[in-house]
């Protein structure tokens, strides 16, 4: 691989790129920068999302410009504001050593009088949107008649946002002497037009198959009814909370802003973005997520192409998307610059047809997994909470005389209530009635043809058999493939037999039942980095039923029957007591937190009432759940460079900055 001084880059913006922390070229920079510097043709590029796709076309014009040049040079067209904003940032970024460039960002929902000034000041390249690009046109406020480049960046999104008339009265006021880039992640026959058209012996440079997949990609789905796509949703974030930081797409504003508010209400650091907020709202709501202070961001399909953030974890799809390309466009935002991610879709029967179709078009394999069970959920937050407990370093230093004083109260707490307590805290949201929710995935009848059934017995994790519990995770070094092939090499298994989940201070082995005995005697007890290494297995997966099985004691606290304790005791009837220190007997019911329920069977966790509205749509919570498409479209009459950001909340396609 060369390095970007090999490319031909001048040293100014070296020096601006790896001030921004650019070591390598990725491969649409590798292939398109030279072609670009040595050449005068046209380039054609077919790349995913997060490929680095603006460093290269952006590298090359910088260093083509003329700074002396008062004109427009370069001409940037992207579909949404957030892309135009970020690519203009991009650039202003990687020219700050190459004084006298300026970049100016020109799109709706912000002042055009403002835009206006900038651009009279001076511009050497402008990154826009179609609709209010042709707004300054028509008002004689921007002059593309003497560019020397012309980019078209996620050209098909553009196309699929109907923006194909715009893009071609804009290139039909650009000189006909002029280079055209086309970016696009996937190459449908409008694109090959709008190429053939506007572009002359055009090097087309493909990085992955079109249509495909980032191979850093985990693609999952698990199959709900429509009405439990929010519980769904809750128990598949509460499973995997150590270490989220994901988009949540939606297909309609409404649903975006419901979704969202029920998560906040319910406990969650989350947010959302879609086209009926303000240019500020948008701007503090991205601002607050790429600095994590918001970990949850709800999203319509638009933000798939206007988001760019480093890190993150998960995409979740409450809905698949209309079009079958947006699949792509929304799970790359995952898995990006080596990292690990994983595209997660919520499943209705409904839906089947459409997620093979994406498989099929998008050369991607989904893997079948289950939603965790109540129980899973709640075994997994005790077991990071007592970890992170046990791996927390005291510092005496705070410890002085008016901290002591204002502990008393604390020290004067006998070991077990001061646990309990604690615990109490913690697992607050996780009453004992928790335990007793219903499996959310839909049955092997319900499933009907569902091509993968997986193993009702495996704990609600898609027949990966008996799952381990390991006290390693990544602050010791691990990531998924480097913690799977240290197991498989110290018990000598094939790591082909094993999947593994990596936490921040522990770790879970999914093995098949001949495996696990090697594993536990192959780790625990044993030392890695000075720290002495605990595995066993998780819950009592290998007892089967409660009453039979395994019994497991955490915190302290008695237990019979082979019921489980944490933190007190639990006697009689099966039942189960969490962070209490009283009993339960003879299956008596008992209400945490304070909330009524009342008919059905239903449950209270937390202070509220849940309500389940059963409706011909399958809405439940709120009403979402099942298909809602076409049902909230609305019209929008105003002028193309005030309209809201372009969020398609239903199937026809219409224009927005």
């Amino acid at each position: 691989m060369k390095n970007f001084s090999e490319l031909g880059v001048e040293q100014s913006l070296l020096n601006a790129i790896q001030e921004l922390g650019y070591e390598n070229p990725t491969p649409i920079q590798e292939q398109t920068i030279p072609v670009f510097l040595e050449t005068g043709r046209d380039i054609l590029g077919l790349a995913q999302t997060g490929t680095g796709k603006t460093a290269a076309f952006g590298l090359p014009i910088l260093q083509l410009l003329d700074p002396s040049a008062k004109h427009i040079q370069s001409l940037v067209i992207c579909p949404t504001r957030e892309l135009c904003m970020q690519i203009s940032r991009d650039l202003s970024g990687y020219s700050k050593q190459k004084p006298g460039i300026n970049v100016v960002a020109v799109y709706g929902g912000a002042s055009i009088e403002g835009q206006i000034r900038d651009i009279r000041r001076g511009a050497h390249i402008v990154v826009a949107t179609p609709g209010r690009l042709m707004d300054l046109m028509k008002r004689k406020a921007i002059n593309i008649n003497n560019v020397n480049f012309v980019v078209l960046d996620e050209a098909d999104e553009m196309l699929n946002m109907g923006f194909e008339e715009d893009v071609e009265y804009i290139l039909g006021h650009t000189p006909e002497e002029k280079r055209v880039c086309l970016f696009s992640a996937t190459m449908p026959k409008s694109i090959r037009n709008i190429a053939n058209r506007y572009m002359k012996d055009a090097v087309e440079i493909s990085v992955g198959k079109s249509n495909s997949g980032n191979v850093n990609i985990t693609h999952q789905y698990a199959t709900v009814h429509a009405k439990d796509k929010y519980a769904a949703l809750k128990r598949f974030v509460d499973y995997n909370s150590d270490n989220l930081y994901c988009i949540i797409f939606c297909t309609t504003r409404l649903e975006t802003q419901d979704i969202s508010d029920k998560l906040i209400k319910d406990g969650y650091n989350a947010d959302c973005l879609h086209g009926d907020l303000s240019q500020g709202q948008r701007e503090k709501v991205m601002g607050r997520f790429r600095h994590h202070a918001v970990k949850i961001l709800l999203a319509t399909d638009v933000a798939a192409r206007g988001i760019d953030v480093s890190g993150l974890t998960h995409v979740i799809h409450y809905h698949l998307p209309d079009d079958i390309e947006n699949y792509t466009h929304r799970s790359g935002r995952t898995g990006r610059a080596g990292n690990l991610g994983v595209s997660f879709t919520l499943l209705n029967m409904r839906e089947g047809g459409r997620l093979k179709d994406i498989e099929r078009l998008s050369n991607i394999k989904f893997e079948k997994v289950l939603i965790p069970s109540a129980q899973d959920v709640r075994d997994k937050k005790l077991v990071a909470f007592t970890d992170t407990i046990i791996n927390t370093e005291i510092d005496a230093s705070i410890f002085d005389a008016h901290v002591m004083k204002g502990i008393e109260s604390l020290m004067a707490l006998d070991k077990e209530e001061l646990l309990q307590k604690f615990l109490s805290l913690e697992l607050r949201r996780f009453s004992v009635d928790f335990s007793h929710e219903p499996d959310l995935n839909l049955t092997a009848g319900e499933r009907g043809g569902d091509r993968d059934r997986g193993s009702r017995d495996s704990g609600g994790r898609g027949g990966r058999g008996t799952r381990i519990f390991v006290s390693l995770g990544k602050k010791d070094g691990f990531d998924i493939r480097g913690f799977k092939d240290w197991v498989a090499a110290a018990a000598s298994i094939s790591w082909q037999d094993l999947h593994v989940d990596v936490s921040g201070v522990y770790s879970f082995v999914d093995a098949k039942e001949e495996h696990v005995p090697a594993i536990l005697k192959a780790l625990n007890g044993t030392n890695y980095n000075d720290r002495t290494v605990r595995a066993e297995v998780s819950g009592d997966r290998r007892g089967g039923s409660e009453g039979g099985g395994e019994r497991r004691s955490y915190g302290g606290g008695g237990d019979r029957g082979g019921r489980r304790s944490y933190g007190g005791s639990s006697e009689g009837g099966g039942r189960r007591s969490y962070g209490g220190g009283g009993s339960s007997e003879g299956g008596e019911r008992r209400s945490y937190g304070g909330g009524s329920s009342e008919g059905g069977g239903r449950r209270s966790f937390g202070g509220g009432e849940r309500r389940v509205r059963e409706r011909s749509g399958g809405r439940s919570e709120g009403g979402f759940g099942g298909n809602r498409r076409g049902s909230d479209s609305r019209g929008d009459s105003r002028p193309s460079g005030d309209r809201p950001t372009g969020d398609r909340d239903s199937k026809p396609k219409r224009r927005y900055d």
